[in-house]
């Protein structure tokens, strides 16, 4: 690759050498952070399979309709041998975590330190904690053999975009992607094919990485329905490495 000729300093450059050291002990406590985050995560949940993530709005309150509906659907998943990955906080996060609790498989809290919104929730059999949002992110992703998104803001709608750009793009193995509550997601998904679609953004098969469903019976049938479609029973299903680690 071409300089252009211009000159880009290095650290190693850093008149000053004080100045120079404590930067990089700096990033280098950083890198070593990040790597125990890495290493705890891939201790605790290896063999923690099947699993499905499950994602959603911390605001969401207890009253909430979608409270309820994600602790059925959290029960359900969790009474056919599912572990539930959730982010261990308030809102959807508790109710999948309460859901799973309450049922015969194992219940995951990814929890990740914020200054607000984000307080543990009491219904996790396997707790972790992050400081660093992409670490987490891997965990989701790595460890769940199927996504279950519930309405959410930006933090919902980031886990949703990453794991189908990463299915997408061959950096994850395809697995489910399921939509829970079509009112919510009906305009996002118009609008995926009145300007994504329409302007060459993705290709059309892009919205088969989805599927729409509101009732939970139905959500277990299809992950089921998804790996019996492909010869693969879901109580072996192994989980490569993904490419994108």
């Amino acid at each position: 690759m071409k300089s252009n000729g211009k000159n880009v300093p290095r650290l190693r450059q850093v008149a000053d050498l004080e100045i120079a050291t404590s930067k990089k002990a700096r990033e280098s406590w950083q890198m070593f952070t990040i790597m125990a985050e890495f290493i705890e995560s891939a201790e605790r949940l290896s063999e923690v399979r099947p699993a499905v993530s499950i994602f959603g709005s911390a605001r969401i309150k207890q009253d909430d309709p979608y409270y309820a509906l994600c602790i059925d659907i959290a029960r359900r998943l969790s009474d056919a041998g599912f572990a539930v990955i959730s982010g261990g906080g308030p809102g959807i996060m508790e109710a999948a975590n309460k859901g799973a609790y309450e049922g015969a498989s194992s219940s995951v809290g990814l929890n990740i330190e914020l200054p607000h919104e984000q307080g543990s929730n009491p219904w996790q059999n396997i707790s972790l904690s992050f400081r660093h949002f992409f670490a987490r992110k891997v965990a989701f992703v790595k460890y769940a053999d199927a996504y279950v998104v519930l309405p959410g803001g930006f933090g919902t709608l980031d886990e949703l975009t990453e794991v189908l750009t990463l299915i997408q793009t061959g950096k994850s193995r395809r697995i489910p992607v399921i939509l829970v509550g079509t009112t919510f997601w009906r305009g996002l998904l118009d609008w995926f094919k009145s300007q994504l679609i329409h302007d060459g953004m993705i290709a059309e098969k892009d919205l088969d990485l989805m599927q729409l469903i509101d009732e939970p019976a139905n959500i277990v049938d299809a992950i089921f329905s998804f790996y019996e479609e492909r010869d693969v029973p879901v109580a072996e299903i192994e989980r490569p490495t993904s490419t994108f680690l």
